[in-house]
């Protein structure tokens, strides 16, 4: 879809990798702002998925109005150009009811869409489809994976060498148009005349938290896994098995964490096993996997120039933050 013609009102993005402190600072900036929040989070979106995507709190949800959260059933799809549409009408209502709107959350393509608009791209083909996945089965999805890193090596450098919807995706798009996923990704600047570029600079902030050590992103990792475990996130993955219409495939299913623990009870009731699950595999499985996602949402962020960066992992953090959107409500005025 192209960028949206028509400028959209001052708002303002709060971006990070996950567990890098969004939702605090997120809170911190409606006690001072009279905001809405829109979620921007492929995660948040699927009601019944509460504990394994840290979907804020009942008590933090009635702090201040959110909005993108427990809109779809996890047997459907949520896609980046749906974003848009959705998040773009919020920022024109909230701005229209005297509020800022906020934008808060880890989905950096759902971020790059908004900023730079996605090109039209080729619908879902069956067969094209059907002959990948039969691929997969020979080989492997990770050999699907280098050959993407042939033909977009762009879009293969952000994606894990098992992440088979975001590969199955990229390389349809490639056999049906044959032209890279990275094409229809890229940004629309030079479609843009100054006046536009300008006018869009000024109708929004970029704050991006990102922590001067990795090591304390992947202690709070740890401790936020830990803290779902203990919450019974094995318990909500397998209430949403037993619905018996969801499957691993789903993009709700292959989720950071739902998709490690899905696998690990599939491994468990495959090998006969009435025993507990081995929360200790599950565990490592998860965190390795949340660090990975991570690291890529930060590499997405580093593609972003116009962002304003706040060390997350430093104590004044949060009045950096404030600090941001004080500025950029100055420079709108």
């Amino acid at each position: 879809m192209a960028v949206p013609e028509a400028p959209l009102p001052f708002h303002v993005c709060l971006a990070g990798p996950t567990a890098s402190g969004k939702t605090a600072a997120a809170l911190a900036i409606a006690r001072e702002h009279d905001c809405e929040i829109i979620s921007v989070d492929s995660a948040l979106v699927y009601r019944g998925m509460d504990i394994g995507t840290a979907k804020p709190s009942a008590a933090e949800l009635a702090q201040v109005p959110h909005h993108l959260i427990d809109i779809r059933d996890p047997l459907q799809a949520y896609s980046a150009a749906e974003f848009v549409r959705d998040a773009t009408h919020l920022i024109h209502a909230i701005s229209a009811r005297g509020r800022l709107p906020l934008l808060v959350g880890g989905t950096m393509l759902y971020f790059k869409a908004l900023f730079d608009g996605l090109d039209d791209m080729p619908p879902a083909n069956a067969a094209v489809r059907a002959v990948l996945e039969q691929e997969a089965a020979d080989k492997g999805w990770p050999a699907l994976h280098a050959e993407l890193a042939t033909v977009d090596p762009v879009t293969a450098a952000r994606l894990a060498p098992a992440d088979s919807q975001r590969i199955q995706r990229a390389l349809e798009v490639y056999r049906i148009s044959g032209l890279p996923l990275s094409h229809f990704h890229s940004t629309q600047v030079a479609t843009k005349n100054i006046a536009t570029e300008a006018e869009s600079t000024r109708a929004s902030a970029l704050i991006s938290l990102e922590p001067l050590e990795r090591s304390w992103l992947h202690a709070r990792i740890a401790q936020r896994f830990d803290a779902m475990l203990e919450q019974g996130f094995i318990d909500e993955v397998r209430a949403l098995r037993a619905r018996g219409d969801l499957h691993a495939d789903l993009p709700s299913m292959r989720c950071v964490g739902y998709r490690q623990v899905w696998e690990a009870l599939d491994a468990h009731e495959a090998k006969g096993s009435s025993g507990p699950l081995p929360l200790a595999e599950v565990r490592e499985l998860g965190i390795i996997a949340t660090r990975q996602l991570a690291k890529r949402q930060i590499t997405w962020l580093r593609s972003m120039p116009q962002r304003h960066i706040v060390a997350a992992d430093q104590a004044d953090a949060l009045a950096a933050v404030q600090a941001h959107v004080l500025r950029a409500k100055a420079a709108n005025d």
